[in-house]
């Protein structure tokens, strides 16, 4: 059934969808076939695609995606904050899974298994703070993308999910290397040790492609490195301090 007026919020209509709300024009009953075969299975594809787009893009061209979303091309994109958080909370569920097979033992009184769990702890927000350190120094060091505060943090943030979506790879790894090829496993440990740290850099070369000569990019991507490094570290002794009482041993129980 088609109608001529939006049963949303009553604006006059003539084409396929609503132009003040979007809703779509023709109607239908809702029974269990259309549900199961149209509804259900329509919005779980639906998200499925937008985030198997979001991630490919992510890894091929992630600095030109991130443009495309902030130049409004963004309906065949999964928000990519989002995607962050699911990426985090399957590489926490992994961890969880491969620690519960492999037995791992730890002694919950060690100094530096008190560290651990409290970065696990605070996992999100920490890998999270990512976001605004790179885009704060991208914001003074890539002046020519002409992006904003916001915008920069756009494109930090397909830099945060191309981390995430290479080391989700670790407890694989340790799993694999536990019971089948440790040799094997051991090079591909190598190689996505280098492209953790490393694929930032791919981000924003390909962001700036044709803004800077080679020689352009490569002191402003050191500087970049450098001065996010330094926060970074600063960040971290600070974290440090509040966990010690100033003579290196640790005085809270997490």
């Amino acid at each position: 059934m088609t109608t001529t007026t939006c049963l949303n919020c009553k604006a006059e209509i003539d084409k396929n969808y609503c132009s003040t709300c979007g809703q779509k024009t023709g109607i239908h009953r809702i029974t269990i076939k259309h549900f199961l075969f149209h509804d259900l299975l329509h919005g779980v594809w639906h998200i499925d695609k937008g985030i198997l787009f979001t991630l490919k893009e992510t890894i091929i061209r992630p600095g030109q995606a991130a443009l495309d979303y902030v130049k409004g091309k963004r309906i065949r994109y999964y928000n990519v904050f989002y995607l962050c958080l699911l990426v985090i909370g399957l590489n926490i569920l992994l961890s969880h899974f491969y620690d519960s097979i492999l037995h791992t033992k730890v002694d919950p009184k060690n100094d530096t298994i008190q560290v651990t769990n409290f970065f696990k702890e605070h996992l999100k927000t920490i890998l999270l703070s990512i976001v605004p350190i790179l885009g704060l120094n991208s914001y003074w060091i890539f002046r020519r993308l002409k992006l904003n505060i916001a915008e920069q943090f756009i494109l930090s943030g397909f830099c945060l999910l191309g981390i995430l979506v290479t080391s989700i790879l670790y407890p694989f790894f340790n799993f694999i290397n536990e019971y089948y090829s440790p040799y094997f496993v051991t090079n591909l440990e190598v190689i996505s040790t280098f492209l953790i740290p490393l694929f930032p850099i791919w981000v924003y070369f390909n962001a700036t492609k044709g803004l800077y000569t080679f020689w352009g990019f490569l002191w402003r991507i050191i500087l970049f490195y450098f001065s996010a490094l330094g926060i970074m570290m600063g960040l971290l002794a600070i974290i440090i301090l509040n966990l010690t009482d100033g003579s290196g041993q640790f005085y809270i129980n997490l």
